[in-house]
């Protein structure tokens, strides 16, 4: 079973120095009919001004990923850590018993643009954490492992039965991704459009997979996408 969210239907916040579009109930905005799937919680897409961002606020009990799209983000936190993530980079915070953070635009001149993902801990109250890596693109492997329970391949390890994937395909290129039995995928559009199993999707568009054995992936444009495995 396939069921889509189309990008123009999510919710829609705007500040002065933010856009953020939300895949999933958040803040301000509910929807009993999206409160996210599995142990995915939240994907919000945000683009913040030059020099601005987040203050200092704190989260507990929360895996949350950050995954630049464009642009540069200075992270802060309560553990010590001060760095700055890149396009290609991927940052994971295990907010655990409580962390503080802040989340930046790292650039004076140019917004930064990235997702904000969500996934609910298989444990509460860990120890926080804070992980980023770098993830380039490498020709002839369209497929990349960025997170994953056990850290395996050197991707994240995050605390949750999930596997985290990016697909990068170029135009007319196609890829097949066999799916387990008993396992549920989140598919979130971050370039294309791209074709799976006979639908078309585009940037900004989440697909919800159920209860299928493979999906098929066509990429009428250069296309890059997020691929949530899920328990």
């Amino acid at each position: 079973m396939l069921l889509s969210r189309k990008g123009k239907d999510r919710s829609k916040s705007e500040r002065v120095w933010l856009k953020s579009f939300h895949t999933f109930s958040f803040g301000e905005y509910y929807d009993e009919n999206h409160m996210g799937f599995r142990s995915l919680r939240v994907i919000n897409e945000d683009i913040v001004a030059p020099s601005r961002g987040f203050a200092p606020h704190s989260h507990d009990n929360m895996e949350i990923l950050t995954y630049i799209i464009q642009g540069e983000l200075q992270h802060q936190d309560s553990t010590g850590c001060k760095v700055i993530i890149k396009q290609g980079d991927v940052q994971l915070m295990s907010a655990g018993s409580g962390i503080i953070h802040s989340e930046y635009n790292a650039s004076s001149e140019w917004p930064v643009h990235l997702l904000q993902i969500w996934v609910h801990p298989d444990k509460d109250n860990l120890t926080p954490a804070h992980y980023e890596s770098t993830f380039p693109k490498k020709q002839g492997e369209p497929l990349h492992l960025l997170a994953s329970k056990e850290g395996k391949d050197s991707s994240l390890q995050i605390h949750q039965d999930v596997l985290l994937y990016r697909l990068n395909l170029v135009k007319n290129d196609s890829f097949a991704f066999l799916i387990n039995p008993n396992r549920f995928i989140w598919v979130q559009i971050v370039k294309g459009p791209v074709m799976i199993n006979g639908n078309t999707l585009e940037a900004g568009d989440g697909l919800q997979v159920s209860a299928e054995k493979q999906l098929s992936f066509e990429a009428i444009q250069d296309t890059e996408l997020l691929l949530f495995d899920l328990a």
